[in-house]
């Protein structure tokens, strides 16, 4: 090789090399810019779940600037406090989390206040001795859900002309203790004592699952079948409810048969109440993703944000519901 052919392919090697270092950097800086969030799921017991976890995948992408750490609690409250120690061992930037109960929080929220980590809580609200041991929760005003329900079944009552004779209700509640179970329960509890024709006749923990609602049914229906309400604390429930009832030939229909009420307004759960064997759900929105990467977004700015962020819901019945208003929703 000549002088010339060697110094040329010297040049030449020289700035493939301050190419390939000056792509490195670039590469490495992209990946520090993106915010880690750990994401402690209390399961994935229900359709309405599932949607919720997407959802916040979806919106913490790493297409939108994010890392997410992505952990299943299996309905276990001693997983999601684990999950949440190994985040603040992670030093993440902020924690997002769905808390199984409202209870039991405090010494793990404590944790993440010291090591400086923010802390959003999604769907189920929390009882803290200190406020500021999280920055926002984003979700339902469960009780004002179950007030919902409670004042759609007074006026399906008084049309149909049963102010007066007795309205025997079975309840099956979510998981004891969670904020939606406890906004629920309150609601239906107030209800009955607002209408003295109103009777509880069975009150049973179907932990928000169909299984366990159709367990808990069954027992019931062993006891009794003069039914005319089932309440159920979300769409799962009030399909395994409508299982163990139509087994026993028990009708569900809001006109000629028992009424069911449910909560969450999934896919399925319309399905149902277009069939007419779910009367009313109550909309309980899952997609809280947005809200997460918005209030994210106005901290990273340095903006103020709104402590709680209740999300906009409405309300489905068998008279009034479509097959497009099913069509068109997005879970």
């Amino acid at each position: 090789m000549d002088k010339r052919m060697f110094a040329i392919f010297a040049c030449f090697a020289v700035l493939l090399c301050g190419c390939v270092k000056k792509a490195q950097p670039a590469t490495e800086a992209s990946k520090d810019d993106q915010i880690v969030v750990g994401f402690s799921q209390v399961g994935a017991e229900s359709e309405w779940r599932v949607a919720n976890t997407e959802s916040i995948k979806a919106a913490l992408s790493v297409e939108n600037g994010y890392e997410l750490i992505y952990d299943d609690a299996r309905q276990e409250q001693e997983n999601q406090i684990r999950a949440i120690r190994n985040f603040i061992q992670q030093n993440v930037d902020y924690i997002v989390f769905s808390p199984k109960l409202e209870t039991g929080w405090n010494s793990i929220l404590q944790e993440a206040k010291e090591a400086g980590i923010p802390v959003i809580m999604i769907d189920r609200d929390i009882i803290v001795e200190e406020e500021d041991l999280f920055t926002a929760y984003i979700g339902s005003d469960f009780r004002k859900e179950g007030e919902k329900a409670v004042v759609w079944l007074e006026n399906l009552l008084e049309k149909q002309g049963r102010t007066e004779e007795p309205i025997r209700i079975v309840h099956i509640q979510g998981t004891i203790g969670s904020s939606a179970q406890i906004g629920r329960t309150s609601a239906l509890e107030q209800g009955i004592k607002n209408n003295i024709n109103w009777e509880m006749v069975a009150q049973e923990c179907g932990d928000f699952t169909r299984a366990k609602a159709y367990e808990v049914m069954g027992a019931i229906l062993e006891q009794t079948k003069d039914i005319d309400v089932v309440y159920c604390e979300n769409d799962g429930e009030a399909l395994g409810a409508i299982d163990a009832m139509e087994e026993v030939g028990i009708k569900c229909d809001a006109n000629d048969g028992v009424i069911v009420i449910s909560f969450d307004a999934t896919r399925l759960g319309l399905e149902y109440c277009l069939k007419g064997k779910i009367a009313l759900d109550v909309e309980c929105n899952p997609q809280q993703g947005p809200y997460v990467d918005a209030i994210i977004q106005k901290l990273e700015r340095g903006e103020p944000i709104e402590r709680e962020n209740l999300i906009e819901e409405t309300q489905f019945d068998c008279f009034t519901i479509t097959q497009k208003m099913i069509d068109d929703r997005k879970y």
